[in-house]
C-alpha cells in the first residue's frame, strides 16, 4: 500500500515483526560504527535489535534477514543518492547537530515521542536545509572534495574544527589525551 510504514519484514516467506523506532536504527548504527565489534557481533547486533523474533528465524534465512534489514534502515525503495564514499556523517557525533535540525523540521521534539517510525524520522532528516547541521555537513563535504571554503567557511572551521572534523573512537581518545596532556603543560 502506498505511504504505508512497515513494521513487519518478510523472510523466507514468513512476516516477522520488527522494531521500527527510529531509536532501535539509531542504536543498531552506533553499533555498526563502533570499531571493536566483529562483522559477526554487527550482524548479530543488526538482526537481534531489529526483530522481535530473531531466534525464531531459521538459520538458513539469515542473510536474507540481514539483507531485509538493510533494506528497512536504508529507507526501503526511495532511490539512493549515490556516494563517493567519503563519510561525511556519525550519527553519534553528529547527535547534538542533527535532532535539533530534525526537530526544526518536524516542529515538535521528536526525542520525546513515545514512537516515532524510522521512516519518519529519515524523512524528515532528508528535509533538513539550513541551519548548524547543514552549514557542518556543507563544509565536510566541501573539504573531502578539496573545493575551496569561502571565507565565511574558513572562519566557521577554524573555530568548530571539533565539531566539523569526523573522528575514529581511537582518534578521539587521542585528541583527549592530548588535550589534557596540554591542560597539565600550560595550567589551561
Amino acid at each position: 500500500m502506498i505511504g504505508s510504514l512497515p513494521r513487519m519484514l518478510e523472510v523466507g516467506g514468513v512476516c516477522y515483526p520488527i522494531r521500527s523506532d527510529f531509536r532501535v536504527a539509531l542504536n543498531i548504527f552506533e553499533a555498526l560504527s563502533d570499531e571493536a565489534l566483529s562483522d559477526e557481533d554487527k550482524a548479530l547486533v543488526l538482526l537481534k535489535s531489529l526483530y522481535f523474533t530473531f531466534s525464531a528465524i531459521p538459520k538458513e534465512h539469515l542473510q536474507e534477514a540481514a539483507e531485509k534489514a538493510v533494506w528497512f534502515l536504508d529507507g526501503g525503495d526511495i532511490p539512493k543518492v549515490t556516494s563517493d564514499g567519503l563519510k561525511t556523517f556519525d550519527w553519534k557525533q553528529d547527535e547534538s547537530l542533527v535532532f535539533p535540525a530534525v526537530n526544526k523540521v518536524a516542529g515538535y521534539e521528536t526525542r520525546s515521542c513515545k514512537y516515532l517510525h524510522w521512516w519518519t524520522f529519515i524523512g524528515l532528516f532528508n528535509e533538513i536545509d539550513e541551519g548548524l547541521f547543514a552549514t557542518v555537513m556543507s563544509i565536510r563535504q566541501k573539504r573531502m572534495k578539496g573545493k575551496k571554503l569561502d571565507d565565511w567557511e574558513k572562519d566557521f572551521y577554524k573555530t568548530h574544527k571539533n565539531m566539523i572534523n569526523l573522528y575514529t573512537e581511537k582518534e578521539k581518545e587521542e585528541l583527549a589525551e592530548t588535550e589534557a596532556a596540554l591542560k597539565e603543560l600550560f595550567g589551561e
